[in-house]
């Protein structure tokens, strides 16, 4: 058991013009405003470093009793679901879908319902599909916001019926907010949807909108009797964390708001570029989001495979197929990376599209 889709991504073969990953460029440690010199090797941190625990919940709104430290938001995800399932338990899972969501549960030994985020419709959700597909088995519905792999966001609105409908059913929900920080700075403010009852389980790390993927800062929030349990549980995972990194993380919530701005920049020279390059395109169908690291266009004519590995071996540019996400007449493009080589790999993309037959 394991993900193909992290299979996949480890063992491609390295493109000029790497469009695969879903973060943003990676941040160099003198935007932390710490030096190693600082750095401990070993402090205090049993279940949680208290202030990098602090700052997490100052950075949610969330007590602190609510936060669950984790490695990762992968990590996260993996304690919420193996605390609220049991082997033979019903999952409604979105689809499309982030691979490792519906690998983790199905290792798990839950059985998946797929509930539609349909492109024609903006991948929104409809909770009137999560009424349909939901049963007295469903313990769980799962969903990311923004979603992973188009960028489209959730309304608060939407969340607060979802979880209406899970209360109901004596489900949870677990939401992977792990793009939700990085919404254009003109879009609705969000917050975590954690804050809209205790059904609610919410997962983030400071990984994709802040390019400290070596850090592996991420949490989890859920009510107080919950989070204890993913503490006990994660024992058997990590016993203690790295404390370097928590250092770090530390450093870098105390640099949020430089962070925040770098994000913003970034991402709005990329996104230029891909309107610019990519908006209109003939051969795309597009879902233009409010934000994200990633867009998810389906190709008309199909054959995405195929157009995958001739962008590759003739474009030198990599792309992610939409199979992984469940969706095989799409692919996903990662807009985080440095600004050169996103312009230079999107007019790839653009050439390679205009001579695509779908064979």
């Amino acid at each position: 058991m394991g993900s193909p889709y992290m299979e996949w991504v480890k063992t491609q073969p390295p493109a000029e013009f790497p469009l695969v990953t879903s973060g943003l460029q990676f941040c160099p440690l003198s935007l932390l405003d710490t030096h190693l010199a600082a750095i401990e090797i070993n402090g205090p941190s049993f279940y949680g470093h208290p202030p990098l625990l602090d700052a997490v919940a100052r950075h949610c709104g969330a007590d602190p009793d609510c936060v669950v430290l984790t490695e990762g938001t992968s990590m996260a995800n993996h304690l919420a679901m193996a605390c609220l399932l049991r082997s033979g338990d019903e999952v409604l899972m979105e689809r499309p879908c982030y691979e490792l969501l519906p690998s983790l549960a199905s290792y798990l030994g839950a059985t998946i319902r797929p509930f539609p985020r349909r492109s024609e419709d903006r991948f929104r959700i409809r909770p009137e599909d999560i009424r349909k597909a939901i049963t007295p088995a469903t313990r769980l519905i799962v969903l990311s916001n923004l979603h992973n792999p188009s960028s489209a966001f959730v309304d608060e609105a939407t969340l607060a019926e979802i979880g209406d409908i899970a209360k109901d059913a004596g489900a949870k929900v677990l939401v992977d907010e792990v793009y939700l920080e990085s919404l254009r700075p003109d879009s609705v403010p969000a917050r975590s949807a954690f804050h809209l009852g205790s059904q609610f389980v919410t997962t983030n790390s400071l990984t994709k909108c802040y390019g400290l993927n070596g850090l592996r800062c991420g949490w989890a929030l859920a009510e107080p009797d919950l989070a204890r349990r993913m503490w006990r549980l994660n024992d058997l995972f990590g016993v203690i964390p790295a404390h370097p990194a928590e250092q770090l993380g530390l450093a870098a919530f105390g640099a949020i708001d430089k962070l925040r701005r770098r994000t913003s920049e970034h991402m709005a020279v990329n996104w230029r570029a891909f309107e610019e390059t990519l908006g209109s395109h003939p051969a795309l169908e597009l879902f233009h989001p409010p934000g994200g690291t990633v867009v998810f266009p389906r190709l008309r004519g199909g054959g995405v495979d195929a157009f995958g590995a001739r962008l590759l071996r003739d474009y030198g540019t990599s792309v992610v197929p939409g199979r992984f996400f469940g969706s095989p007449e799409h692919f996903r493009i990662g807009l985080g990376g440095d600004a050169a080589k996103v312009r230079a790999g999107l007019r790839r993309i653009a050439d390679a599209a205009s001579g695509h037959t779908g064979e």
